[in-house]
């Protein structure tokens, strides 16, 4: 079969929000890129993910130009909720001058495809048996298949964006991978619905019956999660009796504003906390879902990712304008800091607001007792912003 064979500086696997924002970035800077997606680009666009963003993702989205739709329709919150049974604590961002944006990762993935259509270099979609080669040497390339002809993308540097299932990570020799993994004994039953919020800003409950969270789209569109057991069957579970389940585990103010709106879209996931490391091999470079995991509740999945990208673009430009590797060298150890500084918060809080199945009389107080802790300590809620908003990234 005859090899189609193109050339550019950084190829880009995967077109999640980390790849088409990477590409964004180096394309502002003059580095060209193209983007390999193994799934459509309707497949990539309708996917419903997290959508709480840190300020300072905010300001890295503004800075690539792709941050306008998100700050006039975004939703933007100086506080969040946390119950524990009927208790309710209010915990306000405003003193650390912090916020956070609600605005869907579909929403963003659409600014970001519609950033690259516009830049002349969109996604190459449906790509398949991709292979990563000879990132050992100064010239790389990725070969894959498209629409029945072999293609291979001569490269400077790889960027593995395509998620923890994908092929980067899997590129690295057994040898020098290391992998670090916890998987929860429960999951989340999550519903998208049409629906008003029930508050203005996140809920999450910690409760006997397990843990829910109260969230949103937008101002007209609710997005609600239930902890749930890892074999639960969607199917089994009418929208009736998941608004009852959720309203059964909200203090009695806040259940009375549940109300029993269709769903438009009803899924279960499974919650993990994982890092590979190292994140670079060769000219290989991991970030987004393909280096880490984090369990949703500390919302920092979206906006390590983001992070990840925007460290790892600075790197490259670097290389490119000034022939100084100082910045790629760095990457790995210096992202990692960071990585397992989110993963050690999105742990802590999992456990102080889930039902472990075999959890005590004791570990629920103890549940209990550092939820009061957390909005009592002016210290510990200090150092709860500074890890939830990211002032501490």
């Amino acid at each position: 079969m005859r090899v189609q064979t193109a050339k550019t500086q950084v190829a880009i696997i995967g077109s999640g929000p980390s790849g088409l924002l990477l590409a964004q970035l180096l394309d502002r800077a003059g580095v060209a890129s193209v983007v390999l997606e193994r799934r459509s680009r309707d497949y990539v666009l309708g996917r419903v993910r997290a959508g709480v963003i840190e300020q300072g993702s905010v300001a890295i989205l503004r800075g690539a130009g792709v941050a306008g739709r998100l700050e006039r329709e975004g939703l933007r919150h100086h506080g969040v909720e946390i119950a524990g049974g009927e208790r309710r604590y209010r915990i306000d961002f405003s003193a650390q001058n912090a916020s956070l944006t609600v605005y869907g990762q579909t929403e963003l993935t659409k600014d970001l495809m519609e950033a690259r259509d516009a830049s002349g270099v969109s996604p190459v979609f449906e790509v398949e048996d991709v292979v990563i080669e000879g990132v050992e040497t100064a010239r790389p390339r990725v070969h894959y298949t498209r629409e029945g002809a072999r293609h291979a993308l001569e490269c400077d540097f790889v960027a593995g964006c395509d998620g923890f299932h994908g092929v980067s990570r899997q590129s690295i020799p057994a040898g020098v991978l290391k992998t670090h993994e916890r998987v929860y004994p429960f999951a989340w039953l999550g519903v998208l619905a049409d629906a008003p919020p029930i508050s203005p800003e996140l809920v999450y409950a910690s409760h006997e019956r397990g843990f829910a969270l109260c969230s949103m789209r937008s101002a007209a569109r609710s997005r609600c999660y239930v902890q749930c057991e890892l074999d639960t069957d969607v199917a089994q579970w009418s929208d009736a009796r998941f608004w009852d389940e959720l309203a059964a585990r909200l203090p009695a103010e806040l259940a009375g504003r549940v109300e029993r709106w269709p769903t438009i879209e009803k899924s279960v996931a499974p919650l993990r906390s994982f890092v590979a490391e190292p994140l670079r091999y060769g000219r290989l470079f991991l970030a987004g879902d393909a280096a880490h995991i984090v369990p949703p509740t500390g919302a920092k999945g979206l906006n390590l990712a983001i992070r990840d990208v925007d460290q790892l673009a600075a790197a490259l430009v670097e290389h490119y304008r000034h022939a100084r590797d100082g910045l790629l060298d760095e990457y790995s150890a210096s992202a990692l800091r960071r990585i397992w500084r989110a993963e050690r918060f999105s742990a802590w809080l999992t456990s102080v607001l889930h039902r472990f199945p075999d959890r005590t009389s004791f570990d629920r107080g103890m549940q209990l007792a550092e939820l009061d802790h957390l909005v009592s300590s002016a210290a510990a809620s200090t150092a709860f912003v500074e890890a939830y908003t990211g002032l501490q990234a």
